[in-house]
């Protein structure tokens, strides 16, 4: 299998947990948060979307997105469940798209801006986007214990 293939293998596998994960919520449950500061369901599940994209942008695209207030509030600003499983799914989509597509040669390039990772190759971001991704999914499912509802089994 190539390293492409394998990546493309982990994202799959990273966007199916938490999409059981997230199954168990209902529109109703996207405004929920435990506290009036912390992420609500939908900006919970934005926020991991937009960080598959921060990943993927920083590594291929321009560069690192470095106004965190701004990702902040635009996670914070999804307050529809719908929207927010779209956008995780379009953030996948790209993630899987980008590694497709990606040449042994692309994998193995450093990241052109430095700020984060520096000197990494880009295939390096999937570690740390499959654990961010990992994070917030466990954050999820105290979010859903929080309102009665027993998870699934991942890994079935």
């Amino acid at each position: 299998m190539s390293q492409a293939a394998e990546i493309v293998a982990q994202l799959e596998t990273s966007h199916g947990y938490i999409r059981k994960m997230i199954s168990i919520f209902e529109e109703e449950d996207a405004g929920f948060a435990p506290q009036p500061e912390l992420y609500t369901v939908a900006g919970h599940i934005a926020h991991a979307a937009d960080s598959v994209e921060w990943f993927v942008d920083g590594a291929f695209g321009k560069g690192w997105n470095m106004d965190f207030e701004g990702l902040i509030a635009a996670a914070r600003a999804v307050e529809s469940l719908d929207e927010a499983i779209a956008w995780l799914d379009r953030a996948f989509e790209k993630a899987i798209a980008t590694f497709e597509a990606a040449s042994d040669e692309d994998l193995a390039a450093p990241i052109p801006d430095e700020r984060i990772m520096p000197g990494a190759s880009r295939s390096a971001i999937v570690v740390p986007l499959v654990d961010h991704t990992a994070h917030h999914r466990g954050a999820l499912t105290v979010y859903a214990r929080l309102l009665g509802k027993v998870p699934g089994m991942m890994y079935e």
